[in-house]
């Protein structure tokens, strides 16, 4: 079983129960995945992907694309639900992206913490986001990538996460050593606790309910 499976497993039979105003979950706290290039090719194998609509949606994130209708146009419909433009939400911050990633690669000091800051306090926005920070490191001429989410839906946010954090990667001109996300607050909504049984069953079809 993969790591990311291994993940959904533990939420599913050690989670703890919360209400919120999404609805009721099943969540761990504190958890952590740390993930090597053949685990991340475990996952991408193993576990369907929205790979070509992520990456379409990470290059409209880097390019600041603040409006709805522009990922619609792409086949995007995740956001709809934020109305016509996303304020303060990821492409606030991944503008900043292609300068740090250009920075990263003409420098590749190992002696610096190259680091993406995501969600300010205090400022309106529709839909916060649930990735909130975004370290590279560089150890013995390789990526080290680290990240701290506040707040994941495991069946949804957490696998196109690890997806755009490997996109990252890659953009960065040296080997990859490892991703490691360390979660916050992970969770299964209830109403895709059963759907995610049957994943882990081997039923790949399953499809997952967006709580918004």
């Amino acid at each position: 079983m993969n790591k990311y499976y291994q993940i959904l497993g533990k939420v599913l039979n050690h989670g703890k129960l919360q209400s919120n105003k999404k609805g009721n979950i099943r969540y761990l706290l504190n958890e952590q995945l740390s993930l090597t290039p053949a685990d991340l090719l475990d996952i991408f194998e193993s576990h369907s992907i929205a790979r070509k609509k992520l990456k379409n949606e990470l290059q409209l994130f880097m390019q600041g694309e603040r409006n709805v209708e522009r990922y619609r146009d792409v086949g995007i419909n995740w956001w709809d639900y934020c109305g016509s433009v996303l304020v303060n939400s990821y492409p606030t911050y991944f503008e900043k992206l292609p300068p740090l990633i250009a920075k990263i690669n003409r420098e590749k000091r190992n002696s610096k913490n190259y680091v993406l800051f995501l969600g300010e306090t205090g400022a309106e926005s529709n839909q916060a986001p649930c990735l909130s920070l975004v370290q590279f490191q560089i150890d013995d001429g390789e990526l080290v990538l680290s990240a701290y989410q506040r707040s994941s839906d495991a069946n949804l946010g957490l696998p196109s996460d690890i997806h755009h954090l490997y996109l990252m990667a890659r953009q960065i001109e040296l080997p990859l050593k490892s991703i490691t996300l360390n979660l916050g607050n992970v969770h299964i909504y209830e109403n895709n606790l059963e759907r995610t049984e049957q994943l882990l069953a081997g039923n790949e079809s399953v499809k997952f309910d967006l709580n918004v």
